[in-house]
């Protein structure tokens, strides 16, 4: 994969490197060009900062949509669910850091802004300085050149926490809904090979199927059978970090086969699972 090829009017190739650099532990990296690519409702266990290098990407985000051009950089916290497509005809290109609430809390406290877990106060931003740094940390890293991708890293999380930050408002459950949503998704992350039918755990909680679909749209911002194809793909992903086959990873999670796997985690990741695993087996 070259650096941006494509990225301009002219190209209609895709490509993506999602990998981990071992020199920088709690990232993930994510550097591609998509054009009929879309990604499906879903949300990320940690933190997303983007660097948009050419085209535009249309992010749909509770409650509004971004277009995200070059010199724009998209901050999504963790949990907040959102999709991504292509904003016009020749697609988008990006250099997405992946740092975990670790990583984020770590340099938080390193600059002193800790007043609870840092969440980012803004989804888009246009910062053409900010968004440079974050493709140099891809640059660095791709190059092997540990210092620097490490200083840079750093840099660019504390420029965003110290510009685009404040304490992540803490998930408040309210009345029976939310409780309920919240024993839903526990039921569905417990019995993610195996789940009941909406009707079986609506009655398992005693409640209405409908209320209960209303309940976990309006507390996780998806249906629960998006939610738990979403919790499925991330199942998978510690598994193949794991060093699981990407066939038994499927049937573990729950998936019918190794097919519908490669459907849904292309989908959500970006990449299929063997280009995935065979990034960390490196």
């Amino acid at each position: 994969m070259g650096t941006d090829e494509g990225a301009g009017a002219g190209g209609r190739r895709e490509w993506a490197r999602h990998w981990q650099y071992a020199e920088l532990p709690g990232l993930d990296l994510l550097r591609a060009r998509y054009v009929r690519h879309t990604f499906p409702r879903h949300a990320h266990d940690g933190y997303v900062i983007a660097a948009v290098t050419g085209g535009i990407e249309e992010i749909g985000l509770p409650g509004h949509v971004v277009r995200a051009g070059p010199g724009s950089v998209v901050l999504i916290n963790p949990e907040v669910p959102h999709t991504a497509r292509a904003g016009v005809p020749e697609g988008w290109a990006y250099a997405t850091l992946y740092p975990s609430r670790e990583l984020i809390t770590e340099v938080a406290e390193e600059i002193g802004m800790l007043r609870g877990t840092p969440g980012f106060t803004a989804d888009m931003i246009y910062d053409a300085p900010g968004s440079q740094a974050v493709i140099e940390v891809h640059r660095a890293a791709e190059a092997g050149n540990a210092l620097a991708a490490d200083t840079l890293l750093r840099g660019v999380v504390a420029r965003m926490l110290t510009r685009h930050a404040g304490p992540l408002p803490a998930r408040t459950i309210r009345g029976a809904g939310g409780v309920d949503a919240a024993a839903a998704r526990a039921v569905l992350q417990e019995r993610m090979a195996d789940p009941p039918s909406l009707e079986q755990l609506a009655a398992e909680l005693g409640t209405s199927p409908f209320a209960l679909l209303r309940a976990f749209r309006e507390r996780y911002g998806m249906p629960p059978h998006t939610w738990l194809t979403d919790a499925r793909v991330r199942q998978a992903r510690r598994l193949l970090d794991a060093g699981t086959a990407p066939a038994e990873a499927a049937v573990t999670v729950g998936f019918t086969d190794q097919p519908h796997l490669n459907r849904h985690f292309t989908r959500i990741v970006g990449v299929p699972p063997g280009a995935y695993r065979r990034e960390r087996a490196g």
